[in-house]
């Protein structure tokens, strides 16, 4: 009986799996290796490119993935502020004179350019003095009559006296020639006063300034006739030099201002241009008034200014910053450093380990691009840019002079409030009650991304 038929022996794999072929998973497996091989060798060359710029200050990735922001620093100073009343006003002229004839004529001459100076004294319009020298010549003719009547009375008088005295006339007689004297010096005296106007109305044909300042635009022109007393001016003369200014203040900063006043203390002035950028000029307070505004609650003070230069012109609108104290030996920094969220105002102080944390402060009196900051100590360094990207505990770059990273808090890497800042107290920058706001992006436009 035939055996059956066995089927030829096969080789396998130990599982099992035909000699000949590849499992179909491992198939699907080698391109994830490839991918992963190539994305181990592609961060290699990117920390290779990444490291040497980290160990120059150059990156902002520190090695070992820790993440340092470049910023530039800022260090509080020790210095004074001014503490100031601001308020609006206008410049006035100590005098201004509206110049009119005093007498009636035609104009001849004008002397005068528009916008000169003049001083008191000089010649302005000279109008026609003839019919005025020809009062004069009467007067004086009449004059000189009734001097020779009185001369002759006085003789008179004297011949009548010694004929009484001897009983040769009457005393009516005497008496009636003594009332003729007494009547021809009242005579006399009225022709001196006529003479005396007609001289003063021929000064009046020559008109000068009253007052030393500068005149204004032309008026009139020679030909014109012109009345006495006539309501156009024939020229305006303003002066200019020394000038007031006068401005409000409302009745709650006069506790800040009277007590100085009273103690005869001299209150600089500090006077803006309209946009209160600009600073003009720079004067001392004068007066107050002496009630106070019960409508607008508010009182009247005038300041005076040398104004040399003329750089204030009567009625500009100004803006006064008048200095009431000065606070000394205090933290100063500038507005542009100061943060401000929904709760207080903070800065980020710089750490000698080179990282930042949120530090609360108080922001007292600012006065131009700086303030007084209360819970800060003079030297402390905070972030001065980057405040976007800043947040509390934050690895920091300093920002060395010549823009490289680096520097460190103790080796004076942080800029005082001087340099583009003015300082607490000085003359020039934005105006008193202007608080610079942060615009929470970086400096220059950097941001530590090289």
């Amino acid at each position: 009986m035939d055996e059956p038929h066995e089927p030829p022996a096969t080789a396998t794999t130990p599982a099992g799996q035909p000699g000949g072929a590849r499992p179909r998973t491992q198939r699907r497996h080698w391109p994830w290796v490839l991918a992963a091989v190539i994305l181990i060798l592609g961060l290699i060359a990117f920390l290779t490119h990444r490291l040497p710029r980290e160990r120059t200050g150059g990156g902002r990735f520190a090695f070992g993935g820790t993440n340092a922001i470049m910023i530039t620093t800022a260090t509080a100073q020790r210095g004074d502020i001014g503490v100031y009343v601001t308020a609006l006003g206008t410049v006035t002229p100590v005098y201004t004179v509206s110049v009119a004839a005093r007498v009636a004529g035609q104009i001849v001459k004008v002397n005068y350019q528009e916008g000169q100076h003049v001083h008191e004294g000089d010649s302005l319009v000279e109008i026609d003095p003839r019919p005025y020298q020809a009062a004069v010549l009467q007067a004086e003719g009449q004059l000189a009559r009734d001097r020779a009547l009185l001369e002759n009375a006085n003789l008179d008088l004297q011949r009548y006296q010694e004929a009484y005295q001897s009983n040769a006339i009457p005393e009516q007689q005497y008496a009636t020639q003594l009332a003729t004297v007494h009547q021809d010096e009242g005579v006399v005296q009225l022709d001196q006063g006529n003479l005396d106007s007609a001289k003063v109305n021929l000064e009046y044909c020559h008109i000068t300034s009253p007052i030393t300042g500068r005149v204004g635009l032309r008026l009139v022109d020679p030909g014109n006739i012109v009345q006495a007393n006539g309501t156009t001016p024939l020229v305006v003369v303003t002066e200019t030099q020394p000038i007031t200014v006068i401005f409000t203040v409302a009745e709650d900063d006069l506790p800040k201002i009277w007590p100085a006043v009273h103690a005869g203390k001299k209150l600089t002035m500090d006077v803006y241009d309209r946009e209160n950028q600009t600073k003009i000029t720079t004067g001392t307070l004068e007066t107050l008034d002496n009630q106070i505004n019960t409508s607008s609650g508010t009182l009247r003070l005038r300041g005076v200014c040398s104004n040399e230069d003329e750089s204030l012109f009567p009625n500009q609108f100004v803006n006064v910053h008048l200095l009431v104290d000065t606070l000394r030996g205090i933290s100063l920094l500038p507005n542009t450093d100061i943060q401000r969220n929904s709760d207080t105002a903070f800065v980020y102080l710089v750490t000698p380990t080179n990282t930042v944390e949120m530090h609360p402060i108080t922001v007292g009196v600012t006065d131009g691009t700086v303030s007084q900051v209360e819970g800060l100590e003079p030297g402390a360094v905070v972030a001065a840019d980057n405040f976007n990207r800043l947040t509390d505990g934050a690895k920091v770059t300093i920002r060395s002079e010549n823009g490289q990273g680096g520097a460190s808090p103790a080796k004076g890497g942080g800029r005082p409030p001087g340099g583009r800042h003015r300082h607490a107290g000085g003359t020039n920058g934005p105006p008193n009650g202007w608080r610079s706001q942060s615009t929470n992006t970086p400096e220059n436009g950097e941001d530590g991304i090289q």
